[in-house]
């Protein structure tokens, strides 16, 4: 059993797809002010199939079909607002620029902007609520920590999960008399369905034979941490030791997937390398203008199997101190130049070379400075795991987490990143990177739309 609705995404997916080729018959509707034929309807349904594919394809970037997008009332009108915008603007070129689509009056299309927003707006707000979920199961929680709290505030606060958790009970009371009588009172007086239980407690133990008996009751159970896996897109930090790394990472090399990967980075690479050489002269004078010192810089990280690798990227400080932030007595600053670099990322680009040489790879955990890594494996407990793979460019923890440790040594954040990086080491898959790719470009897109 899962809390997720496996189904929301094709709901979601399919009542999009349906509104947008409703909102086509309205628009022609309104436009002759009479009942559209058949063959005019048709008419208009190809060119626009064609966009109706590119539109999902942006809504599915602009993260609209993510597990928590439907609780997001608040957002949905400026997101759709901004989604809407794009996909205009795709639309004129394809209707006022493609030759093929010049049968098609253009007078249709602004209806179908209006048109559509309104409909999709109110589809997504209002209709999935009404045909999307179900009543939840009733469910109980057992275990401990502040990743239990977590789990239980998100599912009870949100609609978007098909379980409900009616109490919680703390394992660390697991010794104390009459604590499974209390379990049980609330499991047969609560018509209870589901147990979520942290399985690698300490304490659980003593709870296992009651656990068993429960089978018999029709009573399911869920690993509670596979839940938070599931609904948080990382691994429970509380969760990791040598039997979890046993059971769940290898280095074991995947051919299909390995060419593949390695495919997409060299096809995706090349074009991108025109960017840093297309811009490098006015960097150049930008730079010399502002003072002097040199355009790129070349940067010490930890790669693959703890190697060190040197990675180009363009200047953005008054000089390389290469991670080295606490023992440099000059106070090293981020020169203007750099700063428009970095808010627009083009200091990043130049690491494409480095992609194209196999040093690191479009998709993986980002690699860190040398002191840095020396910092974090002994503040964090299994560091290292992260450098098993290659490092990336972007990875899950850049889409995921908001709070990234930059320029300086933050031990709780980083460890928050090594959850992400874990997840994506564990469920790494060609799916997996173009979702991160695409999810990459819509943020990308967002800073060059600032």
């Amino acid at each position: 059993m899962s809390l997720l609705n496996r189904k929301e995404p094709l709901v979601l997916f399919l009542g999009d797809l349906s509104f947008f080729v409703l909102a086509l018959w309205l628009s022609l509707l309104i436009r002759s002010v009479e009942m559209p034929s058949k063959d005019v309807f048709l008419m208009h349904l190809l060119p626009f199939s064609l966009l109706f594919i590119i539109w999902i394809l942006v809504f599915y970037i602009a993260g609209l079909y993510e597990k928590h997008t439907v609780i997001l009332k608040s957002k949905l009108p400026s997101v759709l607002a901004g989604t809407q915008l794009i996909n205009s603007a795709l639309a004129v070129v394809f209707f006022y620029f493609v030759p093929f689509f010049g049968i098609t009056p253009k007078t249709i299309l602004f209806i179908y902007l209006l048109v559509s927003f309104v409909l999709i707006l109110s589809w997504r707000i209002y209709g999935y609520f009404v045909i999307g979920h179900s009543h939840p199961t009733n469910a109980i929680l057992i275990g401990s920590g502040e990743e239990m709290k977590e789990l239980l505030e998100e599912v009870n606060n949100n609609s978007i999960y098909n379980i409900k958790f009616l109490f919680s009970v703390d394992l660390g009371r697991a010794d104390e008399k009459g604590f499974w009588d209390e379990i049980l009172s609330h499991i047969y007086s609560e018509d209870i369905s589901v147990i979520a239980i942290d399985l690698t407690n300490k304490n659980v133990e003593p709870v296992l034979p009651h656990l068993y008996n429960l089978i018999f009751s029709k009573i399911s159970f869920i690993d509670m941490h596979k839940i938070y896996e599931d609904i948080f897109d990382r691994v429970p930090l509380s969760l990791l030791n040598h039997n979890w790394f046993l059971e769940n990472i290898s280095t074991r090399p995947r051919g299909g997937y390995d060419a593949l990967k390695r495919l997409m980075d060299i096809i995706i690479s090349i074009p991108l390398l025109f960017v840093p050489i297309l811009l490098y002269p006015f960097i150049f004078i930008a730079m010399k203008i502002e003072g002097d010192g040199p355009i790129f810089t070349h940067q010490d990280r930890i790669g693959r199997n703890n190697h060190i690798i040197r990675i180009l990227k363009f200047r953005t400080m008054l000089f390389n101190d290469n991670g080295d932030w606490l023992n440099k007595g000059t106070v090293n600053e981020i020169t203007k130049v750099g700063n428009f670099l970095r808010k627009t990322r083009l200091d990043e680009f130049p690491q494409l070379w480095n992609i194209l040489k196999g040093d690191i790879s479009l998709i993986g955990p980002r690699p860190e400075f040398p002191e840095a890594v020396k910092h974090y494996t002994n503040e964090i407990s299994y560091y290292n795991v992260r450098h098993l793979i290659k490092p990336g460019l972007s990875g899950w923890a850049q889409i995921h987490q908001d709070k990234h440790p930059h320029h300086g040594l933050d031990s709780f954040e980083t460890a928050n990143k090594l959850s992400y990086d874990l997840y994506y080491i564990k469920n790494r898959s060609f799916l997996l990177d173009i979702k991160i790719a695409l999810r990459t470009l819509e943020t990308l897109v967002s800073i060059a739309g600032r």
